[in-house]
């Protein structure tokens, strides 16, 4: 669903109840998202704005987010002109995506002034600004000048303007009557989604098609397949809630828990196989949709140069063996190579000098009584032979260097798949950057610009705690891998990894025999960090004595000959709830 007019318009009646609390602290965890600390006497809480193209969203949030060692300029211009003042007010504009949080601040010279950061949630147009008490732009996220809009441009300085409204009803203002004449002069064979969405403002697809199930019994249906009065009277009692501060959360999940859509209105539309449940509060229902989608997008941001460098270096691997494997084809004609020279070395005397190629009799194939060699003229008989036995012992040297390197492609290639597995896990900035410092040391830094040594942190693996009370450990990368096989996972512990796939090692640290539950929980840790997918994924396990790392081998690289394999489909569910925050 769309964070359209009346979503926003919910949630910022959320954040109003709030008022006459203080700003404490202001984080700018990524480019386009600020996290704002409010304090008051009854509890401290954070709202969150995104402005990026994908999740554009605001809202009181419970989600933890891990901040850059060095704000940002806009963060600090904020912390700099709202640090310490009190939020007054709360406030849609128009009944669009936009709205403004009001504080009451001090200028540069200690004065009280009126402060305004404006929010404009509108998809790849949405915006952060901050403006004085005569709306003079003090600071913004994205600048819009003459070359991005001819219509309505943002710098500072200027005089900060509504975006231009659109040809639609008002809907914060629309009457029932009004409703009623809108549908009446409507073509009846329009479809009922289509047109409450084109006629009313700041309501989204999701909730017209609601109001098209209810009023005709289909999603699809048309004007002319329902009474007038119905469809009037259920679009005017959503709108009424809205208006009226009356709209209660709501999440819609499929079969396997995942999140779908969120509304302001009961969506019966997606049917019996869907689960529509009213959330605690709006701030509750943002978090649950957009948390792990947020979440993604953050690290696919802060991730793009390792992405970029990995998949160029998959790309050349995987070219470079082609090659390869072209050239070992080639090498596959060394035996018939040895067999010429050995035919020429057994004709010598039939052979004169100056014959350009000679026919002589094949007694190694049956099938083929003779064979047809050609000969360097300018050689004598002898010469030709030698110059066929070269060819050989270059083709077989050739061979064997080839499946050499073919092989270290291949784990080079094996290595970067567990690169990749790492970044799907990765939380925040502090796992880049042990990715990142990971690749430097793995040869890949002379391909990463603008990369500087970080200073090296202790690494934080994942925590969990089974049934029977075992800790467990889970790497995130191939860094905190080898950390916690190497230096912290004693003889007695007992090691997990998903079978024959990139994943995490997992660690059950022990001293006796767990249970049969203790041993599945940990297997399903293993599987469900990993690249495995579906059921009844195998699992490697063994003790973590059986467990050795080669010399020079790389980051995350082990070898186990002693194990046994389980078979286990992990609960994400039950996976999280182990997790030892």
């Amino acid at each position: 669903m769309a964070f359209d007019a009346a979503m926003l318009n919910c949630v910022v009646n959320e954040i109003g109840s709030h008022r006459e609390c203080r700003v404490e602290k202001i984080y700018q965890p990524a480019n386009d998202e600020l996290v704002l600390l409010m304090h008051s006497k009854e509890k401290n809480f954070k709202i969150l704005i995104n402005a990026g193209a994908n999740c554009p969203r605001i809202n009181i949030t419970a989600t933890q987010a891990e901040n850059p060692q060095k704000a940002p300029m806009l963060c600090m211009l904020l912390r700099k002109h709202l640090n310490g003042s009190k939020m007054t007010g709360a406030r849609t504009l128009g009944f669009e995506r936009v709205c403004e949080l009001e504080f009451d601040a001090y200028d540069e010279m200690g004065f009280k002034s009126k402060k305004y950061l404006i929010c404009e949630i509108m998809g790849k147009y949405s915006n952060i600004i901050l403006t004085d008490a005569n709306k003079r732009i003090l600071a913004l996220l994205k600048a819009v000048d003459f070359s991005v809009s001819m219509q309505r441009q943002l710098l500072v300085g200027m005089t900060y303007e509504l975006p231009p409204k659109q040809d639609k009803l008002d809907t914060s203002t629309v009457t029932a009557q009004q409703i009623d004449n809108a549908f009446g002069n409507a073509p009846k064979s329009m479809r009922i989604d289509k047109f409450i969405s084109g006629t009313f403002a700041g309501i989204a697809m999701s909730t017209a098609r609601q109001v098209a199930y209810r009023a005709s019994g289909s999603i699809d249906g048309l004007l002319e397949e329902c009474e007038k009065q119905t469809l009037v009277a259920t679009f005017f009692e959503i709108v009424e809630s809205v208006r009226q501060n009356k709209a209660k959360p709501y999440l819609v999940s499929n079969d396997a828990g995942e999140p779908v859509e969120f509304s302001y209105t009961p969506l019966d539309f997606y049917g019996k196989s869907y689960t529509c449940a009213e959330q605690g509060s709006f701030g509750e229902l943002v978090d649950a949709f957009f948390t792990k989608k947020g979440k993604n997008e953050r690290i696919r941001q802060k991730s793009s140069d390792i992405f970029r460098l990995l998949t160029n270096a998959e790309a050349r691997i995987v070219k470079k063996l082609s090659l390869q494997a072209e050239e070992l084809s080639q090498c596959d004609k060394a035996e018939e190579i040895r067999m010429i020279a050995d035919l020429l070395t057994s004709n010598l005397y039939a052979i004169k000098r100056g014959q350009e190629r000679v026919r002589l009799v094949n007694y190694y194939d049956e099938s083929c009584p003779e064979v047809e060699i050609e000969l360097d003229s300018r050689l004598s008989p002898s010469q030709n032979a030698q110059r066929y036995y070269k060819k050989y012992t270059k083709l077989k040297k050739a061979k064997e260097e080839l499946q050499k390197q073919m092989e270290l492609g291949k784990k080079e290639l094996e290595y970067i798949a567990t690169v990749f597995d790492s970044l799907t896990k990765a939380d925040g900035e502090s796992d880049l950057v042990q990715i990142r410092d990971e690749l430097y040391h793995s040869g890949y830094a002379s391909r990463m610009k603008g990369y500087n040594i970080s200073k090296s942190q202790s690494p934080k693996p994942l925590r969990f705690k089974t049934s029977g009370g075992y800790t467990v450990l889970c790497g995130k990368n191939n860094t905190q891998n080898d950390y916690i096989t190497t230096k912290i996972a004693e003889k007695t512990d007992w090691w997990f990894h998903v079978k024959n796939m990139p994943g995490s090692h997992v660690v059950m640290q022990c001293k006796e025999e767990p249970s049969e539950v203790d041993f599945t929980e940990a297997a399903q840790i293993a599987a469900y960090y990993s690249k495995a997918e579906g059921n009844n994924i195998a699992v490697d396990y063994t003790n973590a004595k059986h467990v050795k790392k080669p010399a020079g081998s790389k980051p995350g690289y082990v070898i186990y000959h002693v194990n046994w394999t389980a078979y286990v489909t992990p609960d994400e569910k039950k996976i999280k709830e182990m997790q030892i925050k």
